[in-house]
């Protein structure tokens, strides 16, 4: 009879439980996900990519991703900007960067037209290709925002 009169409040403790089990499990689900598109968005930050031990980012298609990318340029070692003819924006451009003494440390495509790379301190030669058209730049990083390069190229590339 007893087990009667309680069963509604037992009832009731297991539907919070099971409740607040479910509210825990999405909170660190949350938490513990990778950045997201929605998450993209937000910032307008394109994701951060490796090589070996040099991360970089590379985007600025839409002016929000655009904006981000020139604001975050003072926090990255080198920033390299890619142009076309009348200062339009090209993307699709081969990069490869090495020492002075002529290793290469990084190859990567730009995804639009501004790409950041955190580069170790040093001397180092920018090539940018576009096309058929190779340019080149020397550049000298000393720290975050301390290096930047911009690489025009002609309309018939």
């Amino acid at each position: 009879m007893k087990m009667q009169r309680n069963a509604p409040r037992i009832a009731s403790m297991m539907l919070a439980a099971a409740f607040t089990l479910a509210q825990a499990g999405v909170a660190v689900s949350q938490t513990a996900a990778p950045q997201s598109a929605s998450d993209m968005h937000r910032t307008g930050m394109p994701e951060t990519q490796q090589q070996g031990d040099i991360s970089f980012v590379t985007g600025g298609v839409g002016r929000d991703e655009s904006t981000a990318l020139r604001q975050a340029r003072r926090q990255w070692p080198l920033s390299l900007q890619f142009t076309g003819p009348g200062a339009s924006y090209v993307a699709d451009v081969q990069v490869k960067i090495a020492k002075a003494g002529g290793a290469a440390v990084f190859e990567a495509t730009s995804k639009g037209p501004y790409m950041l790379v955190r580069l170790p301190q040093g001397r180092y030669t920018v090539n940018a290709t576009y096309g058929s058209v190779t340019r080149r730049e020397t550049v000298n990083v000393r720290g975050n925002g301390s290096a930047r390069a911009t690489f025009a190229f002609p309309s018939t590339h």
